[in-house]
């Protein structure tokens, strides 16, 4: 018997993937939607990169932080969009096992950084209503790098000790992963043996991840309020307050489907309700922050306007 199981869990070299739908005739109009959906995505945040590094105009603060927010929202989009393109074209849904492992960890280590990088941008927001006299001097370039730099070590200690921790587990001989990509909560189910170690981790690592930087997004959002309420100019409560309107959406979208996805116990968990909340953060909000944050900014559509003009400039 013994011998028996040990072969049982020795057997799994690929996972299949559920997909999104099991519809035949919403394959091809999904696959139409979320190409559109990527390929905005990849083309807004690396603008964004782009921009941002080449205008001098868009060298302060909150455009160090936005590029950075656009590296990673591409990140964890890239990390699930392509195989999730392919798999509407393919008859069965397989991902092999070390690629799996792969995606699962390059998606927590970017959605990670993100979260970290959302809180330094609700500070930085905090900073320059609360604290406008002394912007400068308080978000100084040393500060805006150690904001970004000590997130990523972090999200990727996470997510190689998430990832190594479900790995070396054991599975059984069941391979099908109820999700569109391989995430932790779904990978759980299939463990043969006692996951109660793994799920503590990924509880727990979600758990201090998202109340500690929703924590600082939370405390700066009330003190910018107390700050806004305070001004005795309506246009400026209403310059103050539309500086933070944009991101604090966002920014509460975000955070509330991740809360719902990982701080609740694996029984609550419903992964035809999972899917739809997983992918509106990991299709629908990488490409809604770059429309949002930037696009939408009269800074960056100078910055794209000058680009092309002197792009026109030069002779051919």
């Amino acid at each position: 018997m013994a011998w028996m199981d040990k072969e049982n869990l020795t057997v799994i070299k690929e996972f299949i993937l559920m997909g999104i739908t099991d519809r035949p005739e919403l394959q091809a109009p999904f696959f139409g939607l979320f190409l559109i959906i990527y390929m905005i995505s990849v083309v807004g945040n690396l603008g964004m990169i782009i921009l941002t590094k080449m205008d001098s105009r868009l060298k302060t603060p909150m455009y160090f932080f936005l590029r950075h927010l656009a590296f990673t929202d591409l990140g964890y989009s890239t990390s699930v969009g392509p195989k999730m393109l392919v798999n509407f074209e393919e008859n069965q849904n397989t991902i092999p096992y070390n690629w799996c492992a792969i995606q699962l960890a390059f998606f927590i280590m970017f959605i990670v950084s993100e979260l970290f990088i959302l809180s330094a941008m609700t500070y930085d927001r905090y900073v320059a209503v609360c604290n406008p006299l002394l912007y400068k001097v308080i978000m100084s370039q040393t500060v805006c790098w150690g904001l970004v730099i000590v997130p990523y070590p972090y999200s990727a200690f996470l997510s190689l000790l998430t990832t190594i921790k479900i790995f070396i587990s054991s599975f059984c001989g069941y391979n099908v992963i109820s999700h569109f990509y391989c995430d932790s909560l779904p990978l759980l189910i299939l463990l043969c043996s006692s996951a109660l170690d793994v799920e503590l981790i990924v509880l727990i690592g979600s758990a201090l991840t998202l109340v500690s930087s929703f924590l600082v997004v939370l405390v700066s959002y009330m003190s910018i309020l107390a700050t806004i309420l305070r001004m005795n100019s309506a246009a400026g409560r209403y310059k103050a307050f539309s500086t933070c309107g944009s991101h604090l959406i966002v920014v509460f979208v975000l955070y509330g489907t991740l809360f719902f996805m990982y701080v609740q116990p694996k029984s609550s968990h419903s992964f035809d309700t999972d899917k739809m909340a997983s992918v509106f953060y990991t299709v629908v909000i990488p490409m809604l922050n770059p429309l949002i944050y930037s696009l939408r900014n009269k800074e960056v559509k100078g910055a794209l306007q000058r680009i092309l003009k002197n792009l026109s400039d030069i002779p051919i």
